[in-house]
């Protein structure tokens, strides 16, 4: 590809070999990919440690209670740390770790994190209300063509593509008045 980053796997070539990890997680395990699920689950163990009361009075958080294990004790727990175990392993490798902020020419480094991270908690708490975030409804509930997923597929390029429109500008670098 034109202006292809030697750093980075071609986007094709990265694509495939996505989809085979899928293919084995539903060979191997008999689920999919996710991450939200896991994350809710980390989040349920240390509310649990902190205000174990109010986990038990809110039925969202206390079904992560279930089980004899807790709510650690799940095939999605792990599969985050292998996520991230692999991206640290790739960034090793092709010496891309290091501590840095992106962020465009019109927007600080600040804004940029505020923006994260309130974008990531808006994202967590719709990845809860559907019930998956883009890689357990997009990956995986649309490998198995399920209707809902690729209605959540559909939903999310629709607003990431009408979103683009109001924050594209921050990432461009600005013309010269004069």
């Amino acid at each position: 590809m034109p202006g292809e980053n030697p750093r980075y796997w071609n986007p094709y070539f990265g694509g495939l070999m996505l989809g085979l990890v899928l293919f084995a997680a539903f060979f191997v395990t008999g689920h999919g990919l996710g991450s939200s699920g896991g994350t809710a689950r980390l989040v349920a163990a240390a509310e649990q440690r902190v205000a174990p009361r109010h986990v038990a009075r809110t039925p969202a958080v206390a079904e992560f209670m279930r089980g004899a294990g807790g709510p650690l004790d799940h095939w999605i727990v792990w599969s985050i740390g292998g996520v991230l175990l692999g991206g640290l392993t790739s960034g090793l490798l092709r010496r891309r770790v290091r501590l840095e902020t992106f962020h465009g020419p019109r927007i600080t480094a600040r804004v940029r994190w505020i923006a994260a991270l309130v974008g990531g908690a808006l994202v967590g708490y719709a990845a809860r209300l559907a019930r998956g975030c883009t890689s357990g409804q997009g990956l995986s509930g649309g490998a198995t063509l399920a209707v809902g997923s690729w209605i959540f597929l559909f939903a999310c390029f629709a607003g990431a593509y009408g979103c683009a429109f109001f924050v594209r500008r921050l990432w461009t670098p600005g013309r010269e008045e004069g």
